[in-house]
């Protein structure tokens, strides 16, 4: 689940509790065909969400994607896609598993959507949230720290862990790609 919501008392955007900084959210994840990082790019507005972009260090996703648009390279060397035709969900629901590593991103931050083993079901919608209060360490007027939690980074190669027969077939579950 979800939210949304503008400062103040009325909440503030976030998706799955993660918050969504400057309007936009990615989904990212290793393309489980072409052992690729990439992710989707969606911008909120009021309680839709629209996908923007396919950002990928593989070509082949964006034709794996088989969707009209502008396709151009990035300076860093990875393809981007801008549909023609822009998807808006008010709702998104999605298989995760451990081979594509689905992660919710925003602001830097990110939120892992994947278990540990097999696959699951997510569902993405949009809410109102208020802000939580700072954490603080007890006896302490400081703000305690998560930064080594929400800053752990990913490594694309990691997905190499598994096998080829794990990433055609994850855990007898349709390909999630």
């Amino acid at each position: 689940m979800a939210a949304l919501g503008t400062g103040g008392d009325a909440g503030r955007p976030t998706v799955n509790g993660l918050p969504v900084v400057a309007g936009t959210f990615s989904i990212a994840y290793v393309h489980s065909v072409y052992r690729a990082p990439s992710a989707e790019v969606f911008t909120v507005e009021g309680t839709r969400f629209t996908m923007r972009a396919v950002v990928s260090l593989s070509g082949g996703v964006l034709d794996y994607y088989a969707l009209e648009g502008e396709r151009a390279r990035l300076p860093g060397g990875a393809y981007v896609l801008r549909p023609a035709e822009p998807a808006t969900y008010e709702e998104l629901t999605l298989l995760a598993t451990p081979i594509g590593r689905r992660t919710l991103v925003s602001g830097g931050r990110c939120l892992p959507l994947y278990p540990e083993r097999g696959a699951r079901e997510v569902r993405l919608a949009l809410a109102l949230a208020q802000p939580a209060p700072a954490c603080r360490a007890p006896g302490s007027s400081r703000p305690y720290s998560q930064s080594f939690f929400l800053n752990t980074p990913y490594s694309p190669a990691d997905a190499s862990a598994t096998s080829t027969v794990d990433v055609q077939n994850p855990s007898g579950v349709p390909d999630p790609g």
